[in-house]
């Protein structure tokens, strides 16, 4: 039976094709505006960017120049690349510009299409970001695509990991700017604890376009990205408790795959607070006595280091280090750590130097970073089976553009084994007969374990000729995967997510022209050469094309559809003939996880034989319900990181805009006087109950306030005594001897002087409140989920107690920055001293489901203005030379002081 919406579908066409279908016309006014642009000289061509700028500064609308501005884009890519986008690419850019995400397959061209958009957006001056997931893409290109802009006239920048903060900003003025999403999220935090506006690097957040989209919008949007400082090393504590959890049998904890959870049963905690106990460790009765809440979070995290994460799928042991491996792409992360101390059991428990742990002292998510932005659009080449989110989240609209040729690829059903030994036998067979006719064969696994266990098994059946990529190799990545088209080539792959280069049916003629000519000289005989490469790959594509294509072969579904598809789509690119199959056990973790336990006893009864393999749709069906409820649970999961952040977002908001400002204002007196009004009428209300009697009043203890906040000795109990007096006039006394002194401090160090240490003041008062701050809201956030069990919403708490903390937060910033200008003293001219310093920092990237750290890099987080510098290379007479100066240190001007008595007196 036909549905009515079939039926709609069938006379009216989809949404998508409706959308679709409106940009033809301008698809078709664009290429009739190619014969005139093709006559132009390159200058004149170079001169319409000039033209285009007059028009938007004279009141054009972007909207009204895509056409011409798309015509001139395609036509430079032409002249610089010699790649003139298809029909299709125009589509995907009209998608992008309206701040879309462009769903395109594999081997469509997303990062031609791409510089469609970026060069009309960029015409306004404002900055343009193209986001890509590794430094790799980022730096590749910036420096590909990069010609057709500089081309055209304009000016392109790239941020890599290690620059520094003059290379940054240089990066960011620029009309396009290429980057990865934690290098702009990181900047961004890092902007926010600089102390003057000068130091910033980013310039705004105007337009981003973010390449494979669902990586990192979906993918690490669970992760949030964190500055943080190093705290105490508690590296003897993580030894002891890791001994204890040695001494553990299985029936003292449960574990679930499922939830990624381990806890401890009622006779696992009775044990480990006896040993505990033995060892002095304990404090009080029990385990979760308040006293000892550092301990349970050390016992819980060695726990799941032990148990939920393995050695060599998780991460591995490389140079006394733990290196993660990153579930998604299988490639190795070096100096990125767990959070929250799971590093440290790690470490521990593989008997590795162990590291010190960090507080935090900033925070966004990738939503709420890419957020900011006034128009935002992505591509990808999966993108559909997530279009709820990307629409609920973000605004974003999934457009599916079509192909430029039709997808030739044939996708088989899976084929599901009972046993992993009977489909690894079937795999190896699968490989061999492909291998014979020729046919290029790319093999998908899971992890770097699986991927090394098939490896092996293949060089035991006689293989020899076959490459593997996965986090161990991933140095070789794009070579390795620009050849996988050869005909007879068979590569296993551990994750083909956001690799970024495309597998060419014959192999790639670029890299090869690269990795053989290297640097010989242009002239005859390299041209000679690369027409040979370009004749061979030629006649290697007709011979993998009548083998039958690219055949990915999947070793095991993902938990995620899209991952698949992923996978999937690297066959098939550009019409090409493809393949594709997956072959599952039921022992595979999502068939054992989320599948039936009855499957396996109904395929007995059904008298499946040994080495025998179930194919059915029906099983393709169930499969993808089990995967739609991965989904749906990673979805919540990232909804509810979300609404939790935003509540930190409205307050993180508040706080950078009012650096900003702090940073911007010339003079901060007002302010500051302000303060010190607001902490005054404090102090008398708390000390003068409304309507009491002068006998009431706390004289003694306004006495001492007055001395801790302002540092004035004031006979407050004597004027208690006076006849008739009123709180009134306490007030203005007090306020009258607080300004007076402070007024009298200006004049003494002079506007300009006073305008620099309020503002120094206020900043790093502000600074050290807001990590406090958030500490406590990491605090709050972990133990507000308990309020569910009392009938009470868990994130109503949290956004009233937050609220709370927030306002707390101003009232100690008020009295800490009025207590300090009411001590300060001049030591020498501050015209001398260097900016105050911000702290040495790491940042993070933590999963919240699994703790995992995606950008612990010390070497990126170090900020620019707080590196070491050796005395020998210090100027005396420029404090700019001097970089981060220990408070106890002695004063690199050569007067002999500490410098927290001389230059550093102010911070």
């Amino acid at each position: 039976m036909v549905s009515f919406g079939g039926i709609a579908r069938k006379i009216f066409g989809s949404s998508n094709d409706r959308r679709v279908k409106s940009k033809r016309p301008r698809v078709e006014a664009i290429n009739a505006m190619e014969n005139e642009l093709r006559a132009l000289s390159d200058d004149e061509l170079r001169a319409r960017t000039a033209q285009f700028r007059q028009d938007i500064a004279n009141g054009a609308d972007l909207n009204d120049l895509l056409i011409p501005a798309f015509a001139t884009a395609r036509e430079g890519a032409r002249r610089a690349l010699g790649m003139r986008p298809f029909d299709v690419q125009l589509i995907g850019g009209m998608v992008l510009h309206s701040g879309g995400i462009a769903e395109m397959r594999t081997g469509e061209g997303k990062t031609l299409v791409a510089t469609l958009p970026v060069y009309l957006n960029a015409l306004t001056g404002k900055g343009v970001h193209v986001v890509t997931v590794n430094d790799y893409l980022a730096k590749r290109d910036s420096e590909w695509m990069g010609r057709i802009y500089k081309f055209l006239g304009l000016t392109v920048g790239v941020i890599v990991h290690g620059m520094s903060d003059e290379e940054r900003r240089a990066a960011y003025a620029c009309d396009v700017t290429y980057a990865t999403n934690n290098e702009l999220g990181f900047d961004y935090l890092r902007d926010n604890m600089k102390y003057e506006r000068a130091q910033m690097v980013q310039r705004g957040h105007n337009y981003a376009i973010v390449d494979e989209v669902d990586s990192i919008l979906i993918d690490e949007a669970r992760t949030p990205l964190i500055i943080s400082g190093p705290l105490e090393d508690r590296s003897e504590m993580y030894n002891t408790i890791d001994a204890f959890i040695l001494q553990l049998g299985p029936e003292d904890y449960e574990v679930d795959e499922k939830q990624k959870t381990a806890i401890f049963t009622e006779g696992g905690t009775e044990k480990l607070e006896n040993l505990l106990r033995e060892a002095g460790h304990l404090k009080g009765e029990s385990l979760y006595d308040v006293e000892n809440v550092a301990i349970v979070h050390h016992v819980n995290n060695a726990l799941k280091a032990h148990r939920l994460f393995q050695r060599d799928k998780d991460y591995i042991v490389r140079n006394d280090e733990i290196v993660i491996i990153d579930e998604f792409t299988g490639r190795m992360m070096p100096g990125r750590r767990y959070s929250e101390g799971l590093h440290q059991s790690l470490e521990a428990k593989e008997h590795v130097t162990i590291q010190p742990e960090n507080q935090t002292l900033a925070s966004v998510t990738f939503q709420n970073y890419f957020r900011m932005y006034e128009k935002l659009a992505g591509m990808t080449g999966t993108a559909s089976t997530e279009a709820e989110e990307f629409g609920n989240i973000y605004g974003l609209e999934v457009t599916e553009v079509p192909t430029n040729k039709p997808v030739a690829r044939i996708d088989e059903d899976d084929e599901v084994y009972r046993t992993e030994e009977e489909k690894y036998q079937a795999i190896v067979r699968e490989i061999r007969e492909s291998h014979a006719r020729g046919q290029p064969t790319l093999v998908g696994t899971t992890s770097i374990e699986k991927s090394e266990q098939l490896a092996a098994r293949l060089r035991q059946d006689g293989f020899k000729d076959f490459e593997v990529l996965n986090a161990r190799h991933h140095e070789r990545e794009a070579s390795i995967v620009a050849q996988a088209g050869k005909p007879g080539a068979i590569t296993i792959a551990t994750n083909m997510a956001g690799r970024g280069t495309d597998i060419q049916l014959g192999g790639n003629a670029e890299m090869r022209i690269a990795e053989e000519l290297g640097d010989m000289p242009e002239g005859p005989e390299r041209e000679a050469r690369e027409k040979a490469i370009h004749d061979d790959i030629a006649g290697l594509k007709e011979k993998a094309q009548a083998a039958g294509g690219l055949y990915v072969l999947a070793t095991e579904r993902h938990e995620s559809r899209r991952i698949d598809n992923q996978l999937r789509g690297r066959s098939g690119r550009q019409g090409d003939p493809g393949r594709s199959k997956f072959f599952l056990s039921l022992q595979d973790d999502l068939m054992r996880i989320f599948g039936s336990d009855r499957m396996d006893g109904m395929l007995q009864k059904l008298g499946l034989k040994e080495g025998e393999a179930i194919i059915h749709p029906w099983i393709n069906k169930a499969l993808e319900k089990a995967q739609k409820k991965v989904e749906a649970r990673n979805f919540d999961i990232r909804k509810n990181l979300l609404k939790y952040d935003d509540v930190m977002n409205d307050q993180r908001k508040v706080v950078f805009g009012q650096r900003i400002e702090l940073m911007e204002g010339e003079n901060l007196s007002e302010t500051v006087a302000e303060m010190r009004q607001d902490v005054i009428d404090d102090l008398v209300t708390q000390h003068i109950p409304e309507n009491a009697y002068s006998e009431q009043w706390d004289a003694a203890g306004l006495h001492q306030a007055v001395i801790q906040y302002l540092n004035l000795d004031l006979p407050i109990e004597d004027w208690v005594k006076e006849e008739g007096i009123a709180e009134d006039d306490i007030r203005d006394r007090i306020t009258e001897q607080a300004n007076a002194v402070a007024e009298d401090r200006a004049r003494r160090f002079g506007p300009e002087v006073m305008a620099y240490v309020e503002r120094s003041v206020v900043l790093q008062t502000l600074d050290h409140l807001w990590r406090e701050h958030l500490v406590n809201l990491e605090h709050l956030r972990s133990v507000v989920g308990f309020r569910g069990y009392g009938q009470r919403d868990p994130l109503n708490e949290y956004k009233g107690e937050g609220f709370e903390l927030f306002q707390a937060m101003l009232g100690n910033l008020r009295q800490a920055v009025t207590a300090q200008l009411m001590r300060v003293e001049l030591v020498r001219e501050a015209a001398e001293a260097p900016p105050p310093q911000a702290p040495d920092t790491f940042g993070h990237h933590i999963d919240e489901t699994t703790g995992e750290d995606a950008f612990g890099n010390t070497a990126t987080a170090v900020l620019d203005d707080a590196r070491t510098v050796a005395p020998e290379d210090r100027n005396p007479q420029d404090p700019q030379t001097w970089g981060k100066v220990g408070r106890n240190e002695p004063c690199p001007c050569g007067s002999g002081k500490k410098f927290k008595h001389c230059h550093g007196a102010f911070v």
